[in-house]
C-alpha cells in the first residue's frame, strides 16, 4: 500500500479503516511511519490510539518516546495506556524509571499488570522486585497473583532471597487462586523454605492447590 492510499485511510471518518492505515505503516521505515503514527495520537477512538501506541514501539523515535510518555501519563483510557506501557519497553532502559513510577501511581489493574509484563525484558531485577512487592499489596487479586509469578523471574538473581520471603506469607492467603499461585512458583525456588512450604500445602482443603504442590515436590 503506497503512502497516498495509507493517509487516505488514516483521515477516513471509519475508526476501523484508520486502524488499517496504521497497520499498513509497519511496511515503512521509521523517518516515514513515525509522524504520520504522531498524527493520530490524540484520535478519538481509543483502539485507534491503542494502535498507534503500538505502532510507536515498533518504529522508535525519540518523539515517539515522548509521546508514550503522554500516552502512558494522560490517556484517559487504560487499555491505550496498557498498549504505551508495553511499547515504552521496547525502548529500553530509559524506560525503566517511568514503568516503575507509573506502576506506583496507578491503581489500575490492566496498567498494572501490563507493566509486570514489559518489565520482564529490561533485565532490572532490582526494578521488578520493588513493584512486585507494590503488587502483592494490590486490592486486585489478579495483581496480586501477578506479583507472585512475576517473582519467580528473580530465581537467579541477587533478589531471589527477597522475592522467596514475599511469596512465603502467602502460603496462607484466604483466596485458593493465591495459594495455588503461590505453590506454583516455589517450585522455581532451590530452597529448603520452598520445599518445606510446598509440604504444607500438600494438606491444603482445595485440591488444585494441593495438586500444584504436589507437582512443586516432584524431582
Amino acid at each position: 500500500m503506497d503512502i497516498a492510499e495509507i493517509k487516505a485511510l488514516l483521515a477516513n471518518s471509519d475508526s476501523q479503516q484508520r486502524r488499517k492505515g496504521i497497520v499498513a505503516l509497519r511496511d515503512y521505515d521509521t523517518d516515514v511511519a513515525s509522524p504520520l503514527l504522531l498524527a493520530k495520537q490524540d484520535d478519538p477512538e481509543f483502539t485507534v490510539r491503542s494502535f498507534v501506541a503500538m505502532g510507536l514501539g515498533r518504529k522508535r523515535s525519540d518523539a515517539g518516546f515522548a509521546a508514550l510518555l503522554t500516552m502512558l501519563d494522560a490517556d484517559p483510557d487504560a487499555n491505550v495506556r496498557a498498549e504505551a506501557s508495553n511499547s515504552l519497553a521496547m525502548y529500553g532502559d530509559d524506560a525503566i524509571p517511568h514503568l516503575v513510577s507509573t506502576f506506583h501511581t496507578s491503581q489500575n489493574w490492566l496498567i498494572r499488570r501490563s507493566i509486570l509484563a514489559a518489565m520482564i525484558d529490561l533485565h532490572s531485577p532490582g526494578h521488578m522486585l520493588e513493584i512486585c512487592l507494590v503488587a502483592l499489596t494490590d486490592k486486585d487479586m489478579t495483581v496480586v497473583n501477578a506479583g507472585i509469578d512475576h517473582l519467580t523471574t528473580l530465581v537467579d538473581t541477587e533478589q531471589s532471597g527477597d522475592a522467596l520471603a514475599a511469596i512465603l506469607p502467602l502460603k496462607t492467603a484466604d483466596s485458593w487462586y493465591t495459594r495455588m499461585h503461590v505453590a506454583a512458583a516455589l517450585k522455581r525456588f532451590d530452597h529448603p523454605d520452598a520445599q518445606a512450604a510446598l509440604i504444607e500445602l500438600r494438606q491444603d482443603p482445595h485440591h488444585k492447590v494441593v495438586a500444584a504442590a504436589l507437582e512443586g515436590l516432584l524431582p
